[in-house]
C-alpha cells in the first residue's frame, strides 16, 4: 500500500492544459436508468486541473479487464494513471475509515475500491 502511495506522490505532475474534473467520481454519484448511465451528480468537488482525480471510477466500478479497456480507450499515460490510483486509494481509505463501522454497504464498496486500486 505504501509503495502505491509513494509512487502516486512521485509521479510527474499534470503538465498539459488544465481540464474540468468532477472530483468525486464514484458509483454513489452515478444515476442509471434501464441499466444505462443517465446522470452524474454531486459537483461539490468540481474543479479545473489534473484529470487523474476522475480515474477513481476505474477502481470503484470496474474489475481488471474492463479497467484495462477503459484506460486504453482514454489513452491515459502512466503518470496520470498512477496519480489516479493514488486518488482512488486515498478516497477509498478515507471513506472506509469514516463510514465502514456504521454503513455495511460503504464498507463493502470501499474494501472493493481499495483492493482493486492495489491490484492496479
Amino acid at each position: 500500500m505504501t509503495c502505491l502511495w509513494e509512487a502516486a506522490l512521485d509521479a510527474p505532475a499534470w503538465d498539459r492544459p488544465p481540464v474540468w474534473f468532477h472530483g468525486d467520481f464514484h458509483t454513489g454519484n452515478l444515476l442509471t436508468s434501464d441499466g444505462r448511465l443517465s446522470a452524474v451528480i454531486d459537483f461539490e468537488r468540481l474543479g479545473v486541473g489534473d484529470p487523474s482525480r476522475d480515474l477513481t471510477i476505474a477502481f470503484t466500478l470496474m474489475s481488471a479487464g474492463p479497467r484495462a479497456a477503459f484506460r486504453a480507450a482514454l489513452g491515459v499515460d502512466d503518470a496520470t494513471w498512477t496519480r489516479g490510483r493514488g486518488w482512488a486509494l486515498a478516497t477509498g481509505l478515507n471513506a472506509h475509515v469514516s463510514y465502514a463501522a456504521t454503513e455495511p454497504r460503504v464498507a463493502a464498496q470501499t474494501t472493493r475500491q481499495i483492493t482493486e486500486t492495489l491490484a492496479g
